[in-house]
């Protein structure tokens, strides 16, 4: 974990309700695909741990949704704006497991962090499939960005209007893959319990108070006891936390 202060680049919506946040920094201890931030918001003593989706030596990008007071304060920030991040937080992905074409799940906010671990699985010569879920066309966000990485993208929108009308799993169950990495909702994990024929690899969104693992907030039970998602996590093996 490493304190320092990235001054914002961008911050532009990329739908009614999603932006997407550019910094620039030291990023340098961001050192894996699935790891977050914390940063520290005018106005608010907790700070706002935030998936990081994508980075360089010299930029980060973050894409949020406005959902209550912090993520308000953050799409007013305006450029040149430096805040105090804390990077390097959380475990991330294990591209090791992946197999040859392991099949990459997001749901709504859970969508970026699989930007960038798709990137390291082609690196790797992998050829990952995405699955993207959204409850309705106007909330899509990301998907030409996978597309533009030369991968296969399927989309489920719940009412149908792009792609797949339903869930993941409906798109799922089609597919064809050697393992699964997923960030979105607990209910979307429990849906893809009932089909999955692979092990894969969980990011859970849990409440963070403190981010580094001090205040056992976001606590989760798991096959070995409690499990801190800050710290121990975000990215469980699914056996760990369903076997």
């Amino acid at each position: 974990m490493q304190q320092g202060y990235f001054t914002i680049l961008s911050n532009e919506p990329l739908t009614e309700t999603v932006y997407e946040m550019v910094l620039s920094g030291d990023t340098s201890h961001i050192t894996n695909c699935g790891q977050f931030v914390d940063l520290r918001l005018p106005e608010k003593y907790l700070r706002r741990p935030i998936s990081v989706c994508d980075y360089n030596q010299e930029t980060l990008t973050l894409i949020y949704k406005v959902v209550g007071q912090g993520t308000e304060i953050m799409a007013k920030l305006p450029v040149g704006t430096q805040l105090d991040v804390l990077t390097g937080l959380g475990n991330g992905y294990d591209t090791s497991l992946s197999g040859d074409h392991p099949v990459l799940v997001g749901g709504g906010v859970g969508v970026p962090p699989m930007f960038n671990l798709c990137k390291k699985l082609l690196s790797e010569n992998k050829k990952p499939k995405v699955v993207l879920g959204f409850n309705t066309s106007e909330e899509i966000f990301l998907a030409d960005a996978f597309k533009a990485l030369g991968v296969d993208v399927y989309i489920a929108t719940a009412d149908g209007s792009v792609g797949t009308k339903g869930f993941v799993t409906d798109v799922i169950k089609t597919l064809d893959y050697s393992y699964f990495y997923s960030c979105g909702p607990m209910p979307m994990f429990r849906a893809m319990e009932q089909i999955m024929t692979t092990s894969g690899q969980y990011s859970f969104e849990e409440r963070m108070g403190c981010g580094f693992g001090a205040c056992m907030g976001c606590s989760i039970q798991t096959r070995s006891g409690y499990k801190r998602v800050c710290k121990d996590g975000p990215v469980f093996i699914r056996e760990e936390v369903f076997g």
